[in-house]
């Protein structure tokens, strides 16, 4: 049968086994251009050998995979909670992403495991220990990638829940129907504390550390390991429902983890960071007020000045230009802010982009929004995390929900 999109308020609900896949090879395809041009620079980076992501299916996680993969050769072990296809409905677009990578890695060469299953389960860091000592595996990068709306705490078996609200006051924005491009005001009620504080333990760095933790136990991080987790701080104008709301509390305990774990990971010469990173579109992000709207207006400032990023430019330049830079003597070289972030969403951050971002917001109207922002490369974005509206997939063709690549 063919297939087309589903959407409902502003959600994919299903997706395209072939344009799941064809989105994974534009990303490794993409990679391999960088890696060619990196290899005519010698000895400006480090080596990377051995990688675990955690959250690898979709986003800036499958695009850490990819990049230290096809970019540096790396062994991959890749852990997500996805569900494959059955005979009523198709796989999450995750599913297909992860078979994808990995038939391709396998292609090439290069060793590449995928577990399914809860990432914040004991049982799973146990699968993921015991396949790295298997196949003798010391990681020397933790990619820490995972969201959730949900996390069940391994010791007490509470499950938390995690929101995407403001904090002491309701908050009011601006968004569009992503297929139509109609405009209308949605409101973020606030939070009360016990969401602040649950969306906290299932975004915050509590599982971070318990992953480290266990990795170390188990003898299964290299010398000079590297953890990253990943953030996003953006403009005045998303602050009160983002960086000041819920989630934001729960990325300021996540930095807050990475000074733990910098301490715990220095007896190894490792060391921990969070990258503030772009914002992209997610299925999150289309559904908080303003969001949208500001990130239309972004993509089309950014386009217009040619430093407009994805998922996998954004991951090859943090490798390439931060990660993975290298001092004279072959030590590590990571550039990082006062707060000993790394910055990679420097490029969206620019005065020039933001002064112009701002100045275009006010005026966006139900009828100009098509010419203030970029209508159509929200909505390719949107369509394409759930393989739709990939160039050279067959839409008409008939797939199958079992698809193996």
């Amino acid at each position: 049968m063919s297939i087309k999109p589903m959407v409902r308020s502003n959600i994919c609900l299903n997706s395209h086994p072939q344009g799941c896949r064809q989105a994974v090879l534009n990303q490794i395809a993409y990679t391999k251009e960088q890696k060619a041009k990196a290899a005519k620079i010698s000895g400006k980076h480090r080596a990377v050998k051995n990688v675990l992501v955690l959250g690898c299916s979709t986003g800036y996680g499958l695009a850490s995979r990819i990049a230290a993969a096809f970019a540096y050769d790396a062994a991959t072990i890749g852990v997500s909670f996805e569900k494959a296809g059955t005979e009523t409905k198709f796989g999450t677009p995750g599913w297909y992403n992860n078979m994808a990578f990995d038939a391709e890695a396998h292609n090439a060469g290069l060793f590449s495991h995928t577990i399914n299953g809860d990432a914040y389960s004991d049982e799973i860091k146990a699968e993921v220990i015991a396949s790295a000592r298997q196949h003798n595996i010391k990681f020397d990068l933790v990619i820490y990638s995972l969201a959730s709306p949900v996390r069940t705490d391994p010791v007490t078996k509470v499950m938390y829940k995690s929101v995407i609200k403001p904090i002491g006051a309701d908050f009011s924005g601006k968004t569009f129907d992503t297929m139509t491009g109609e405009m209308k005001e949605i409101t973020a009620p606030a939070a009360t504390q016990d969401e602040i504080d649950q969306t906290i333990k299932v975004m915050g760095g509590e599982d971070w550390i318990r992953w480290i933790d266990q990795l170390s136990d188990a003898d299964v991080l290299a010398q000079g390991c590297m953890t990253v987790a990943y953030s996003y701080i953006g403009p005045e104008v998303s602050q009160a429902i983002y960086r000041r709301g819920t989630i934001g509390m729960a990325k300021a305990d996540l930095e807050k983890t990475a000074g733990i774990l910098r301490e715990k990971l220095s007896g190894i010469g490792g060391n921990a960071f969070v990258s503030v990173n772009k914002g992209l579109v997610t299925r999150a992000s289309a559904v908080i007020p303003i969001i949208p709207l500001y990130l239309s207006v972004l993509f089309k400032v950014m386009k217009q000045k040619g430093t407009h990023e994805g998922c996998i430019e954004q991951i090859n330049r943090l490798f390439a230009e931060r990660l993975y830079l290298k001092n004279d003597d072959g030590t590590a070289a990571v550039p990082v802010d006062e707060e000993g972030r790394i910055r990679i969403d420097d490029l969206e951050m620019d005065p020039a982009v933001q002064a112009e971002v701002s100045k275009i917001m006010p005026q966006v109207t139900a009828e100009n929004i098509s010419t203030l922002g970029d209508l159509d490369g929200y909505k390719h974005d949107f369509l394409a995390t759930n393989g739709f509206d990939i160039s050279g997939v067959d839409y008409e063709k008939d797939v199958e929900r079992f698809d193996r690549f």
